[in-house]
């Protein structure tokens, strides 16, 4: 008789304790209920087919002495980076992907940053550390001046840039000259930047020597070169390869110059971040090198300190233009900081770009395209309708086949809702969730999944009940055969949303995500909803007596007699006893 005893023990201190599982999870949903008011996101992030956005196509561009450079790896390879540098930006759901051989579509959705991203989106982001020879103003130089040399040494008694004559033959740039750049001094840069002047000719000009034709044509575009304008500064250094000497425009403009060849790249350098300088409350960009690029930007370093302006400046060359030009006291090392005119959006997008590496080919923007939700819109509400008709019929065979069950099945459903509207809401600022059409897809077969989940359980139950056992002990018997079949189903389908996820893009993500999202919630609204809900139903007299619209009526079930313990008794026999 022990046996029963502690049988009917254990069931009794599983029915005893419904409401904490009931408070923790009334808890969760009020803390996410209300975490969500606070944020001020009270409403899920919408993806760019609900929202609208943009949509751009890029188009890859002939890359100079590499005929084969526009391939399938390098396409893949730039997508990728386009889609760290948005999502970075903390853009939700743009969507990027290869077109054809040589296209890259980038969908950014209407939001918080987009405008920010469209303008990284086509950006190289192939960043050099070249050595300045010769640095000038940004307009064309007058004809009849002499050029300045590309080698970066300037005639005895001539500046850098215009010919006109100095006190001595330090090369250094008259007031015609603009330096932009910084300078380094135990790694910090300080402003250098002068303002350009259109004097300063030279009287009594002195002729060059005789270059070489590659010389020649060099100064020759040096001379020619009006960084006044976008069109003139894009073109400067366009088509270059790292190993040649080129010219180049300041971002701003107002200067321009001829460069060695390249020392240091972009993939040199291991990390970057916007800061604001503690010195003079400046912007900048912080910079650490790999361990190869540290050596090499020691190299350059500790050569141009041993040089004479301009020539102990480097230039700082991001997609042909130079955003900084610092002058260099000391070898450096380990880090480097860029420092010109930024703002704090303008160093955290350059950082941004440094951090995720240049692309492997330049890009041009073929379309621009403005999507409107007025598509989306139609085919959302056509699939909330379609939701509702099947919530609707979901609702309608459980009251006429469960009737009073119902009840706690809607009141489940009411709970996972809640939980899911939540939590997506609060996803969208915290890891740049949005919700497409597809992830609308996702939430709707969840009703399913979670209405499984009840009548496994109510099923259970009734089957307890035709074996003759009342409804309490009913319920706590049919729990842990239940709760298997229910962590079984929900297993294969959070395996398939996972799945679904790692080997999918885009759109499909969304549907795979939220498909997850809601096979745990289920578990969870189960667990801590359903199970204590049932156990407290059914100590009700509507419940636990049977009415026949509980849906647990015994004789609409075709229960047997009740189960009783007896003593076996031998039935008579007719024949007698063997001796």
């Amino acid at each position: 008789m022990a046996a029963p005893k502690k049988s009917r023990g254990a069931a009794k201190g599983g029915q005893s304790k419904p409401g904490r599982s009931l408070a923790l999870i009334l808890i969760a949903m009020v803390a996410l209920t209300g975490g969500m008011f606070l944020s001020g996101q009270t409403t899920p992030r919408l993806g760019i087919d609900l929202a609208g956005g943009t949509s751009i196509t890029l188009k890859a561009q002939p890359q100079p002495g590499k005929p084969n450079a526009i391939n399938q790896t390098n396409m893949d390879t730039a997508a990728g980076i386009i889609e760290r540098r948005v999502n970075g930006l903390g853009v939700s759901e743009a969507e990027v992907q290869t077109e054809g051989r040589d296209n890259i579509v980038v969908n950014i959705p209407k939001g918080t940053n987009s405008q920010q991203a469209r303008e990284q989106v086509g950006t190289t982001a192939q960043l050099y550390f070249r050595p300045v020879l010769t640095v000038a103003a940004g307009a064309p130089t007058p004809q009849g001046t002499a050029s300045p040399s590309p080698s970066g040494s300037p005639k005895p008694g001539k500046s850098a840039d215009t010919g006109a004559k100095t006190p001595d033959s330090t090369a250094t740039p008259s007031a015609t000259a603009t330096t932009q750049g910084r300078a380094v001094t135990g790694g910090l840069l300080k402003d250098t930047t002068p303002s350009p002047n259109a004097s300063g000719t030279s009287k009594e000009p002195t002729a060059p020597a005789a270059p070489d034709p590659a010389t020649a044509a060099l100064e020759k575009k040096f001379s020619a070169l009006d960084c006044s304008n976008r069109a003139g500064r894009a073109s400067a250094g366009a088509n270059v390869q790292p190993t040649e000497p080129t010219v180049a425009c300041s971002s701003e403009g107002d200067a321009k110059y001829i460069l060695g060849p390249a020392e240091v790249s972009g993939t040199d350098v291991d990390s970057a971040k916007g800061a604001i300088n503690q010195q003079d409350g400046q912007w900048i960009v912080q910079m650490e090198f790999t361990k190869g690029g540290a050596k090499k930007f020691q190299k350059i370093t500790g050569r141009l300190a041993q040089q004479q302006s301009p020539q102990n400046q480097f230039a700082i060359v991001l997609d042909g233009e130079v955003v900084s030009a610092p002058y260099v006291r000391t070898a450096l090392s380990a880090n480097a900081e860029i420092s010109g005119s930024f703002n704090q959006q303008s160093a955290e997008d350059l950082a941004n770009v440094l951090s995720y590496g240049a692309l492997p080919l330049s890009f041009k923007e073929q379309t621009v395209t403005t999507v409107t939700a007025a598509l989306g819109g139609e085919q959302l509400q056509a699939g909330l309708i379609a939701g509702a008709i099947g919530l609707a019929l979901v609702i309608i065979y459980l009251v006429s086949y469960y009737r009073g069950l119902a009840f706690i099945a809607l009141l489940s459903l009411l709970a996972s809702g809640i939980l899911s509207y939540t939590l997506m809401a609060l996803l969208g600022p915290a890891i740049g969730f949005a919700l497409n059409l597809p992830a609308v897809c996702g939430a709707i077969v969840a009703i399913g999944i979670t209405a499984d989940s009840f009548i496994v359980y109510f099923e259970r139950i009734r089957d307890e009940i035709r074996e003759g056992r009342t409804l309490r002990p009913a319920v706590e018997r049919a729990w842990p055969r239940a709760r298997r079949t229910i962590l079984v189903s929900d297993f294969v389908s959070f395996l398939a949303a996972a799945v679904l996820f790692v080997v999918t893009v885009g759109k499909v993500q969304g549907f795979a995500f939220t498909l997850g999202l809601t096979t745990v919630l289920d578990v969870v609204v189960v667990f801590l909803f359903t199970k204590p809900v049932m156990t407290m139903m059914a100590r009700t007299k509507f419940f636990a007596g049977g009415h026949p619209w509980s849906g647990l009526d015994p004789k609409r079930l075709g229960a047997k007699p009740p189960l009783r313990r007896s003593r076996r008794v031998n039935a008579p026999t007719d024949h007698p006893k063997e001796a």
